[in-house]
């Protein structure tokens, strides 16, 4: 998941956030066009979501339903037992 040397979970770029509403929507069988005609725009702002281009929040929010899909907020901090492992002195 991640090294020793990094506390918090890398977060996800918009890049691999866009790579993964590709999956999703390939997963699917949806086409760009698909998605689009339910978010109400353009399939070349879907293409630029799923390229990780900077589209807007609400392009994002209805692409992921439209795909039946959401987001959530985690708390990516490092809980105790990850704090633990990360500063143990026992080799992996």
């Amino acid at each position: 998941m991640f090294d020793k040397t990094s506390i918090m979970p890398p977060a996800l770029t918009a890049k691999e956030l866009g790579e993964r509403v590709r999956a999703e929507r390939e997963a699917r069988g949806r086409s760009q066009s698909w998605v689009a005609e339910r978010v109400g725009v353009r399939r070349q702002t879907i293409a630029d979501l799923e390229a990780g281009r900077n589209v807007a929040l609400n392009v994002l929010m209805g692409a992921v339903a439209a795909l039946g899909k959401g987001l959530a907020i985690v708390d990516a901090r490092a809980d105790l037992e990850r704090l633990e492992e990360i500063f143990s002195d026992e080799p992996d």
